[in-house]
């Protein structure tokens, strides 16, 4: 018989994980409208700005303070070096890849994070590299050949090179944060949080660098806000609720696959983005190598 305090656990957790997919949904409609007023290393440093305020209220609600006056010197160590690379470096590569491409393919090739992450754990994690990783890798760099050429797989041509190239370092970078983070020991919660207080200084000097510091249109500052409290912040939140309360990661794990159809709906009727067919047809061969990767995942 089912226990009702497992089966309340399970609605819960779904209904967390799908909030943050609706949240992830959200964000590439946000990105293009907000990098519409700001330059990628602005948005970022506001975004981080709101992402931290939120941050820090899940902290004080969660009353995990006393685990961050625990920090030694290695931990703080560890949290500015996290925090070069989520936040920092990753969506600094990522918006720059936004800034250039259409929202359509920017989000779907940022979603062959996951495929990186499995042949990066090769190497540096010591795991074995199978055929269904080699296949599901053929599947889905075919379904990037077709974004990056807009279904001009034969002539070679590409839409914008650049951009392509720099959300594809994107998902290098997230995917080299989540291998890191294997050996991460800080509670996940007080761990972003971390990141993104020690990210913000090095935010700060980067506009410095770049003579970007200054006061953002209302539109801009908005969507960093939105960016930065739901895309940074509670989305992570949500998703770690999700997966703490769930005895089922994969069926939980699974409805983050609503994400990209969910969010072409919205780039589509409030950015009015025309959706390419190569887009439709590139994000289902990304999605199915992803899903044939899952499927060896549980073998």
């Amino acid at each position: 018989m089912l226990d009702p305090t497992d089966a309340s656990n399970e609605r819960r957790a779904i209904t967390y994980a799908l909030t943050a997919v609706f949240m992830w949904s959200t964000v590439a409609t946000a990105f293009k409208i907000s990098l519409s007023y700001l330059q990628p290393a602005q948005l970022l440093l506001w975004a981080c700005l709101f992402s931290l305020v939120v941050l820090a209220v899940v902290v004080s609600l969660q009353k995990k303070w006393p685990l961050i006056k625990q920090m030694g010197a290695k931990q703080w160590f560890a949290s500015l070096c996290y925090g070069a690379l989520n936040p920092g470096l990753y969506y600094l590569v990522l918006f720059a890849a936004y800034d250039l491409l259409p929202a359509q393919e920017a989000q779907a090739l940022n979603y062959t994070w996951a495929l990186t992450l499995a042949f990066l754990a090769v190497p540096f994690l010591g795991q074995t590299l199978r055929k269904q990783d080699i296949f599901a890798g053929i599947i889905c760099y075919a379904g990037v050949l077709v974004i990056a050429t807009r279904g001009q797989v034969l002539t070679l041509e590409f839409g914008n090179s650049t951009g392509v190239l720099l959300a594809l370092i994107s998902t290098l970078i997230w995917a080299s944060y989540w291998i890191l983070n294997t050996k991460d020991q800080r509670e996940p919660v007080v761990g972003l949080f971390l990141n993104f207080t020690l990210a913000l200084p090095l935010l700060l000097l980067v506009n410095l660098l770049q003579g970007g510091l200054s006061w953002p249109e209302w539109q801009g500052l908005a969507g960093a806000a939105y960016i930065g409290a739901f895309e940074m912040g509670l989305a992570f939140v949500c998703w770690l609720q999700a997966m703490r309360l769930t005895r089922h990661t994969a069926r939980i794990s699974n409805l983050i696959f609503l994400s990209p159809f969910l969010s072409l709906i919205l780039i589509y009727s409030i950015l009015g983005e025309d959706i390419y067919p190569s887009t439709l047809v590139g994000l289902v061969l990304i999605l199915s190598g992803l899903f044939v990767q899952q499927k060896k995942a549980k073998a």
